[in-house]
């Protein structure tokens, strides 16, 4: 055996190797033995071993013959002895394989001394763009992007080191909403010695101060919403079908009827948000000062939009501010991914596709792709009820529009074979309308992926917030980690019995290092579809 024969026999897993040998066992024994290897897998439970072979059950099935019975046959023609102990049987015909410590042993030898641990390159690398973070940046990060950051990043390195092509894009969203809060925060709010001493916290205290009173005059309507939705409750509370068709009257559901037997479960559901919005509500109007503050900003939401829009619109203005902003805001989010140790190949956010937009919804209308549809232009699917909308009825375009120019720059500048997006699991439909709308554009060849994830939720099932209702920052979720684990390293030193043997400095180091990746360990060992 040659130096490349032993590498790629080192190099070869113990699951690959497993499955080759049941393979041969089930050769003569069945005519299609490769949809039963998946069967083979790591064993849940270290008592049973270390993998476990379930492929009994079905192919008892098949075979007509009792699984146990099945079981025992590929034992006899399976040939692990210079892998495993001999295989048990165990239940109605699970197979159990603890594997041999010399055999163990076998592979772990040129293991230690291969730079690569004796893990080998793939043989045919590929091209992947990864699509992961993408926070909005006109607001400091909080604790909800760590998953996407984290998990991203684990994507690249990992696909890096099997030896395909990675490149990481960071499709920040520096053109959106959140911008023209921002704008109008500073024409009205700004403290301009505060923007002058530090312009990032200034900023982040615009963008909240206005998401404040939007989100007060948004509870208003909700409230006035909700009057509305108790008042058809109790004027036909004896006739449920008749509170029903009320309701579908005042425009609460819009897509047709609610059934009565569901009519009490709402009514609780609302009567619940009811209160919590009174409660949120009444903060603002007990206070008259405070209320007066308020009142003097009751059309907060369209002013908002309307300095997007101006934005978007090149207003000189406003597009020298979002100049000026803008790499405040960059240099922010930056300093978070030098402490999570976060590198990107790009960072091209939704400003950078904007003078492409017109042209991508002009060339869906001409494929037949798209249509109008009460104004806006649509792509439908017909799998699916709701269309995805590429441009709004005032001419907006929306993230649908950003992100199907994304692909073609992507295709046509570094041609991948798979482009994965790493993103949390409530935007599953966009991607499912996304990646049909691209397939539909002639972007079929290639392989689209949403690696969604679970988000972070709070005691109350609900994303995670403090105690006061504000986002938790990630600086403060990394500070808090860090905090704890200086505490446990300045612990241990103290109690060396010849004094303390490391300096302050080397202790935060080390504390900034075991902290954040502590925070890291926690999130990946998790399922990652799991909230």
């Amino acid at each position: 055996m040659n130096r490349d024969q032993r590498s790629r026999l080192y190099n070869m897993t113990i699951l690959t190797e497993l499955k080759s040998r049941f393979r041969a066992a089930l050769t003569g024994l069945i005519d299609s033995p490769e949809q039963y290897l998946d069967q083979i897998r790591p064993s849940q439970d270290p008592k049973f071993g270390d993998y476990q072979a379930n492929l009994s059950m079905p192919l008892g099935k098949q075979l007509k013959r009792p699984p146990r019975a099945v079981a025992e046959e590929i034992v006899r023609r399976l040939d692990v002895a210079d892998i495993c102990q001999p295989p048990k049987i165990a239940g109605p015909g699970f197979i159990n394989l603890r594997l041999k410590d010399e055999y163990l042993i076998k592979r772990l030898t040129p293991a230690v001394n291969d730079p690569r641990l004796g893990v080998a390159a793939v043989d045919n690398p590929r091209t992947y763009v990864i699509d992961f973070s993408a926070p909005n940046v006109a607001k400091p990060m909080h604790v909800g992007h760590i998953r996407s950051t984290v998990i991203g990043d684990s994507l690249c390195r990992t696909l890096r080191y099997l030896g395909h092509n990675v490149i990481s894009d960071n499709h920040i969203g520096d053109w959106g909403t959140q911008f023209g809060m921002i704008l109008f925060g500073y024409k009205h709010f700004l403290n301009a010695k505060a923007y002058k001493n530090n312009p990032v916290e200034e900023l982040a205290y615009l963008y909240r101060q206005t998401a404040v009173l939007i989100g007060y005059w948004r509870d208003k309507e909700k409230l006035e919403k909700l009057l509305r939705f108790k008042k058809a409750l109790e004027l036909e509370q004896s006739d449920k079908q008749k509170v029903a068709e009320k309701i579908t009257e005042l425009g609460h559901h819009e897509e047709g009827r609610f059934t009565p037997e569901i009519i009490e479960v709402l009514h609780r559901q609302k009567v619940d948000e009811e209160d919590e919005i009174r409660q949120r509500v009444r903060i603002v109007e007990e206070d008259p000062q405070y209320y007066e503050f308020f009142k003097k900003h009751e059309g907060v939401a369209e002013s908002v939009l309307a300095e997007t829009a101006k934005l978007h619109a090149g207003d000189a203005e406003n597009r020298r501010l979002w100049e000026e902003f803008l790499p405040f805001c960059e240099e922010e989010i930056n300093r978070m991914y030098t402490r999570l140790d976060v590198r990107f190949d790009h960072v091209l956010g939704e400003s950078f596709y904007e003078d492409r937009l017109a042209s991508v919804v002009d060339e869906l209308l001409a494929k037949g792709i798209a249509r109008e549809s009460d104004g806006a232009i649509c792509v439908f699917f017909t799998d699916q009820d709701a269309p995805m909308i590429v441009r709004k009825q005032d001419g907006a375009f929306l993230y649908a529009t950003t992100d199907l120019a994304t692909i073609r720059y992507r295709m046509e500048t570094w041609r991948p074979d798979a482009i994965l997006y790493v993103v949390d699991h409530r935007q599953s439909l966009h991607f499912q309308q996304l990646f049909a709308a691209a397939k539909q554009w002639g972007y079929g060849n290639v392989e689209l992926q949403h690696i969604s994830f679970g988000t972070v939720l709070g005691e109350d099932n609900r994303p995670f917030k403090t105690r006061s209702g504000d986002t938790v920052g990630l600086e403060s979720l990394l500070d808090e980690a860090v905090r704890r684990a200086a505490e446990i390293v300045s612990a241990n030193d103290d109690a060396k019995p010849d004094g303390p043997e490391i300096s302050h400095q080397q202790r935060s180091e080390i504390a900034e290092g075991v902290g954040i990746a502590a925070l890291k360990y926690a999130d990946l060992s998790q399922n990652r579809t799991s909230d």
